[in-house]
C-alpha cells in the first residue's frame, strides 16, 4: 500500500476512532470517518490477543492487500479508515 494511503500517527487513529462510525463482524471492526482530504487512508490494528508477532504481521499483510486490491479502487476520496482485527482473523484465508 502506498504511503499516501496509510494512517501513521496515533492522533489520526484516535480521531477516526472517536469521530468515526463503526461496523463490526466476527473477524474485524471497521471504523470510518469523512475527511476533507483528496485521498483515502487506511490504518490497521491487530492486538496481542490475535496471536504472536508472526500471526499479527500475517493478518496485517493480508488486510493491507485486501484494502489495496479490493477497496482503494472502489472507494471515493475523502475517507479515513481504521481496521481492527479480531481473534478470528488469524484463522481466515484471504478469500474469506
Amino acid at each position: 500500500m502506498q504511503k499516501q494511503h496509510r494512517l501513521r500517527k496515533s492522533k489520526d487513529f484516535a480521531a477516526v476512532r472517536h469521530e468515526g462510525k463503526s461496523w463490526a463482524d466476527r473477524m474485524l471492526v471497521l471504523v470510518a470517518r469523512r475527511t476533507d482530504s483528496e485521498r483515502c487512508r487506511f490504518g490497521f490494528s491487530v492486538s496481542k490477543r490475535v496471536g504472536n508477532a508472526v500471526v499479527r504481521n500475517r493478518v496485517k499483510r493480508r488486510l493491507k492487500e485486501v484494502a489495496r486490491v479490493e477497496l482503494l479502487p472502489r472507494i471515493e476520496c475523502g475517507w479515513d479508515f481504521v481496521v481492527i482485527a479480531r481473534k478470528d482473523a488469524a484463522d481466515a484465508t484471504i478469500t474469506t
